[in-house]
């Protein structure tokens, strides 16, 4: 059992090395795949209907074109207000395509914001607009956004770029946003009131599928927004709608106010009665109707049942008790014996004092109240008149929204690790897709690769985290060990016992005075030593010691008093 034992635990421990080790050929990019697998470049896009394109896989480009924000946050305490977060283009943690790179939002708990300028601004006139980007929650999210925010026009130079912050305004808000169990996929547009020109967001409805997976699967996720000329909006994740509908009928509050409201001046009259039923005032109580008789009464028809045992009770000390050796009565008080069933009631239908069962009193009425009947003065629930809004418009295009000089991300996370990725803005859903189709198309083709082999799966089962599974295995381990160490010494301990039990070593032994005692007999089968194969030491004291050394019961040999004599070198 002790050999099983020690196989299995060996076995673990090559298996957590093996882990740990393919972890790290993998992080370094040591994969086995063709040549053709391992193959990417940035992706290349031209056109007019391109706004911008952005890989994020040149540094330097980089540097040159996106700005970091400068300002403080509006609102919040000054320790706090700054936007100190931390950009930086960085490869994923997990390497997908060799050579790919991302921005990466590497601090949490920090306010972040950085922005550039598009190509050219976008007009909403008479094409989409289509804005697509990739995230990857590396560290997986538990609290803050990773969402886009479309800079109206205003933010012209990359000296406005500086001075972005919450309060910058913005067309249009898209993509995901998670706090505790609130998941969201923000679509936000800031409509113009056409008739005073104030700005009110609005906010569309939520998407028809479960989000959760994107915010903990730890790998990139494409979203896609498309908003069209026709007013009709569509949401896509990974190229999978999830989310469609109108900008007249989706969003919240409405684009367009109601023709009429309730009028802020209209009062309810004083006698407006909107009781719908009342209490008959021409009730009374029955002459009959006595509130005070009790709910139960005792059955009169009760009989105590034959051989019923008055003068015994139901429980007695128990007669086999008896009190501790140890009871204090100073400090435990008096000793009383436990109760126990009274034998002599168990062939008995009861014992102690007969009391006759109580049953519903027939004549249990309980409080007397008024029947309800109709209120002949009911009117109805009384609701103010409606009037003309005098705010009212009525707006068919709201697709033609504020134009967009720039993009940014600002936000706050509460997990690091935010990676973001091939960004495109364009007025061509043909040129997104070409897009998506060098940049994320590959990505989770390489994923599903992977997927398929079995050290893909266990990643995934692992949720691609596998050092940290090699310390579980470790740890796990720890306990495993212990018990193993265990059995070896009872195994070792059992094999000596049953050695006693066929050579004991009696009183008048003589081999117990040659140094051939219990020591001797603890390790029977290892190899001998040098020492051994040159002979005995003598022990000059060897056979006192035997002399007063208690016999031991060989029965228990397991748990005895013998200990292993110190080997001299």
């Amino acid at each position: 059992m002790a050999r099983h034992s020690i196989f299995i635990l060996s076995a673990l421990l090559v298996l957590v090395g093996t882990v740990k080790a393919d972890s790290e050929n993998t992080d370094d990019g040591v994969t086995v795949e063709t040549e053709e697998e391992d193959q990417y470049s940035s992706p290349q896009i031209s056109g007019k209907g391109v706004y911008l394109a952005e890989h994020f896989d040149n540094e330097n480009a980089f540097k040159k074109q996106w700005v970091k924000s400068e300002a403080k946050k509006q609102g919040v305490d000054e320790n706090i207000a700054k936007y100190d977060g931390k950009w930086e283009i960085q490869a994923p943690s997990r390497k997908i395509l060799k050579n790919d790179l991302g921005l990466v939002l590497t601090t949490e708990a920090k306010h972040a914001a950085i922005s550039t300028l598009l190509d050219k601004p976008f007009e909403f006139t008479d094409k989409p607009l289509i804005v697509q980007y990739e995230v990857t929650m590396q560290e997986g999210q538990n609290c803050g956004g990773a969402y886009i925010k479309l800079l109206s026009r205003g933010t012209n130079t990359k000296a406005d770029l500086r001075k972005f912050h919450d309060q910058t305004p913005y067309t249009v808000m898209f993509g995901p946003d998670k706090c505790g169990n609130d998941n969201k996929l923000h679509f936000i547009f800031r409509h113009k009131n056409p008739k005073n020109g104030t700005i009110e967001e609005k906010h569309s409805k939520k998407p028809t599928q479960r989000l959760e997976d994107i915010y903990k699967d730890k790998e990139p996720h494409l979203y896609t927004l498309v908003v069209r000329p026709d007013n009709t909006f569509t949401i896509l994740i990974d190229n999978k709608e999830v989310n469609s509908g109108s900008l007249l009928e989706d969003f919240t509050p409405p684009v367009n106010p109601p023709e009429e409201i309730d009028d802020p001046n209209d009062k309810k009259p004083d006698d407006w009665d909107e009781r719908e039923k009342i209490i008959d005032p021409t009730a009374t109580k029955p002459d009959d109707w006595d509130e005070d008789a009790p709910a139960q009464i005792v059955d009169p028809n009760a009989v105590k049942p034959d051989g019923w045992l008055d003068d015994e009770p139901e429980m007695i000390p128990d007669p086999d008790a008896k009190k501790p050796s140890d009871w204090d009565e100073e400090m435990d008080g008096e000793w009383e014996a436990p109760l126990i069933d009274n034998p002599a009631c168990a062939a008995a239908p009861g014992c102690g004092s007969w009391t006759p069962p109580t049953i519903p009193n027939p004549n249990y009425k309980g409080i007397w109240r008024a029947p309800l009947i109709p209120n002949p003065n009911y009117k109805g629930k009384w609701t103010p008149r409606r009037i003309p809004n005098p705010n009212y418009f009525k707006d068919d295009h709201p697709f033609r929204m504020t134009p967009i000089h720039a993009v940014g991300f600002e936000l706050w996370s509460m997990s690091p690790l935010l990676l973001f990725d091939n960004l495109i803005v364009t007025d061509d859903e043909a040129l997104a897709e070409q897009w998506a189709q060098q940049t994320f198309v590959l990505k989770r083709a390489k994923i599903s690769r992977d997927s398929k082999t079995l050290w893909g799966r266990m990643l995934r089962a692992m949720n691609y985290k596998p050092g940290w599974w090699a310390l579980y295995g470790v740890y796990c381990a720890i306990p495993i060990s212990i018990y193993v160490a265990y059995l070896v010494k009872r195994a070792r301990e059992d094999s000596d016992a049953d050695i006693k039990k066929t050579d004991a070593v009696m009183e008048d032994d003589p081999h117990q005075s040659e140094g051939e005692g219990e020591g001797a007999e603890e390790e029977p089968q290892e190899k001998a030593s040098k020492a051994d194969l040159e002979g005995p030491e003598t022990q000059p004291d060897s056979a006192t010691e035997a002399e007063t050394t208690p016999l031991v019961d060989t029965e228990g040999a397991g748990d005895g008093q013998r200990k292993r004599k110190p080997r001299k070198e």
